[in-house]
């Protein structure tokens, strides 16, 4: 698929910060090996000068806390006529000079270089640019949660439903009353008008409660394509970060997402990393500042959905309801519970049969066969 020019444009503007930040920095480092031939002045050992001065060799000199700069006389040709050394401590130098007719006085300040003072102003800035477009490049580029800077954004993975990699209820088996109470979920998606209308309010959120290992997810997964609607899924320890606010950002990220696609679908699986009650929780050392934000933003949320036609339901997971906070259960929220319990044998059969469509199986293969005595009948 070609790349359109919008997308083009960001790298273009980071290839030209590189390219002006590589030829100023190529400048910088031409200015430091080849310095101003005028500031190059041999030194000389301060016992040296004070012989010159003795000589009367000395015409003037200028002393500065760092160096004293003086000029000679008359040097031979080829002689440097300006050196300079390293003060020490002596309060009868200014005397020694005076008794000896030498000029001196403080170094006159010096002149500002004007290539160096433009490096200073401009060098900054362009590494601070830099680093900027550094770390969006690579937040555009890593998917949004990969990037640097993105951990305030939701990790949630998207899935939207087409006719080949649709799940509908007929991929799932074992859990047929289940279904049946959804049904009336995936009527809502499918037309919110019908209840808009007479006035009643479908649940905004529905929670999924049953052992490990029975189908929750690809249970949601199915609402969303008898819907045919977008389907956001995410673990409730992924909104869980070090940095305090991460979570609560990742909600709101989460839910503003979700709010462009509607209608649509918002799973979370283990709602209880998130959602664990809060009493007696205070004055724990270390809290749990981060789980207690990030669940009163999902909280808020949840609060925040208005009645439109264009509906938002979020579907949550848990193997242990007994443990959620009270305020996620109560009316408007998480008030309908959807048992999902491990099959049954007539469900665990018809499993096995939908799962085996893509698998090639002997001839002598029954799926009907359990037990023993049930190789028996079907024999006879």
């Amino acid at each position: 698929m070609p790349i359109r020019q919008d997308d083009n444009q960001p790298n273009r503007r980071f290839g030209i910060v590189n390219i002006i930040l590589i030829g100023v920095g190529a400048l910088l480092l031409f200015s430091s090996l080849f310095p101003n031939q005028n500031m190059q002045i041999p030194r000389v050992p301060y016992s040296l000068f004070i012989d010159q001065v003795n000589d009367g060799e000395v015409k003037r000199a200028y002393i500065t806390q760092e160096q004293i700069r003086y000029e000679l006389n008359g040097a031979e040709d080829g002689a440097p006529s300006v050196l300079a050394t390293t003060p020490i401590f002596d309060m009868d130098l200014p005397q020694r000079l005076e008794n000896k007719g030498v000029e001196f006085a403080a170094a006159p300040p010096k002149k500002p270089n004007i290539f160096s003072t433009i490096l200073s102003w401009v060098v900054p800035p362009l590494i601070f640019i830099l680093v900027l477009q550094f770390f969006a490049r690579r937040s555009m580029g890593g998917g949004g949660a990969q990037g640097a800077l993105s951990f305030t954004k939701s990790k949630a993975k998207v899935y939207v439903p087409d006719d080949e990699s649709k799940i509908t209820f007929d991929d799932v088996a074992g859990v047929d009353e289940a279904k049946d109470e959804l049904t009336e979920i995936v009527d809502f998606l499918k037309k919110p008008e019908r209840y808009t209308d007479i006035g009643a309010r479908i649940p905004k959120g529905v929670l999924l409660v049953g052992p490990p290992g029975t189908g929750k997810t690809l249970l949601s997964k199915a609402v969303a394509g008898e819907a045919e609607v977008p389907f956001f899924i995410i673990s409730g320890s992924e909104f869980v970060e070090l940095f305090v606010g991460a979570g609560a950002a990742r909600v709101r990220d989460l839910f503003e997402q979700a709010k462009k696609k509607a209608p649509c679908i918002i799973f979370i699986d283990e709602l209880d990393a998130i959602g664990k009650s809060r009493s007696g929780s205070m004055g724990v050392v270390g809290g749990n500042d981060e789980r207690e934000q990030t669940l009163n933003q999902l909280l808020t949320e949840m609060d925040g959905f208005a009645a439109s036609d264009k509906p938002v339901i979020v579907l949550a997971a848990t193997n242990q309801p007994e443990v959620l906070d009270a305020a996620l259960l109560r009316p408007g929220r998480f008030d309908r519970q959807v048992l999902v319990d491990r099959p049954d044998l007539i469900g665990r059969k018809t499993i096995l049969e939908i799962y085996t469509k893509k698998v090639k199986l002997a001839d002598e293969i029954d799926l009907r066969i359990d037990s023993p005595s049930d190789l028996r009948i079907c024999r006879s």
